[in-house]
């Protein structure tokens, strides 16, 4: 049966999820904090983000909570991680019984909360979900195939988000661990810029492949000791997302990697990529949690230290290569 979605964010995965819903007969209402998005979709059937993809007409973009919400059976909220909680927060009032599915990936700075705490946090009588897994706007938005995970405690999220979403296109998967499913998310971006960095390098496969394996190590060891199940870290939402986004020049996370690796300044790799660079935003909070959970993350604690205590990226690597020696873990 057709649905009424809202999806709150109007950037690349927000549309690209928009169309994919259209195209499956779902009524979509997008939220955009920029007018010009709104006409471009509205007008010309475009998105700025993603210029060769025609949008359906299926599609309506609004820049008023009330009216994007109204009559919704489930919102996305597809925002940068660190808006989440002030969008979250202006637009509650009109939120009634819609199941809430987060389909950003990250953490909130200040708490060093996961996406899901923050929403569960600002809408405690709502059901939440959070869809995730190797997904990059660019193919989802034209109808390559892929699969993804809804994570939630809800079965019923887990059924409803399964009908709604799954088709010859997108294969959905359910899963009960959020926590695990939203830190795969979160840190396969920065393990993602990692790789950029040894690509703007112009380092071998043989490091790339290292900095990938021990990366997922570090995302392995951070899940399970917030309370993830490891063997989530392993399944789409980690290893399955990790492997696109640090193998892609779709990746804005390894894009932005690379413009480090070849001496450009944070600002300087911001402005070249023209989008939100997830992995830059939450380099910092990983590297908290670390030291919060008394995690050794070797590889965030360079990247940390490339980006705020000017490590050079060169000597990065050699002080990876030459720490003590250990058995693999």
């Amino acid at each position: 049966m057709n649905k009424n979605i809202c999806i709150i964010g109007s950037g690349s995965w927000g549309v690209a999820l928009g169309i994919h819903l259209a195209k499956m007969g779902h009524n979509i209402k997008i939220w955009s904090y920029k007018q010009e998005e709104a006409d471009l979709i509205n007008n010309e059937r475009k998105c700025m983000f993603l210029p060769n993809v025609h949008v359906p007409k299926g599609i309506v973009c609004v820049t008023d909570f009330e009216s994007a919400i109204k009559d919704s059976e489930m919102i996305l909220i597809v925002t940068p991680s660190k808006a989440v909680r002030e969008t979250v927060s202006k637009f509650k009032k009109y939120v009634t019984n819609q199941q809430i599915i987060i389909c950003s990936k990250g953490f909130e700075k200040e708490t060093l909360y996961t996406l899901n705490e923050v929403v569960e946090e600002e809408l405690p009588n709502s059901k939440i979900g959070g869809l995730s897994g190797p997904s990059h706007a660019e193919e989802v938005s034209i109808g390559i195939p892929t699969a993804l995970v809804i994570a939630s405690k809800y079965q019923d999220v887990l059924d409803n988000v399964q009908n709604t979403f799954m088709n010859e296109e997108l294969r959905i998967y359910t899963s009960n661990d959020i926590k695990g499913a939203e830190l795969g998310g979160a840190l396969k971006n920065i393990i993602a810029f990692c790789a950029g960095t040894i690509v703007g390098l112009k380092l071998g496969d043989n490091t790339f492949a290292a900095l990938l394996t021990r990366g997922l190590s570090e995302m392995a060891k951070l899940s399970v000791k917030m309370g993830g199940d490891v063997k989530t870290i392993y399944g789409l939402t980690g290893l399955g997302d990790l492997i696109v986004t640090c193998l892609s020049n779709h990746s804005r996370n390894r894009r932005a990697g690379m413009l480090i690796g070849q001496g450009k300044t944070i600002e300087e790799a911001k402005q070249e990529i023209g989008m939100t660079i997830e992995a830059i935003d939450n380099i910092e909070i990983a590297y908290e949690l670390s030291k919060k959970y008394d995690i050794e993350m070797p590889i965030v604690r360079s990247i940390y230290d490339i980006l705020y205590n000017n490590l050079d990226p060169k000597t990065a690597v050699m002080q990876l290569m030459t720490r003590e020696r250990k058995q693999e873990d």
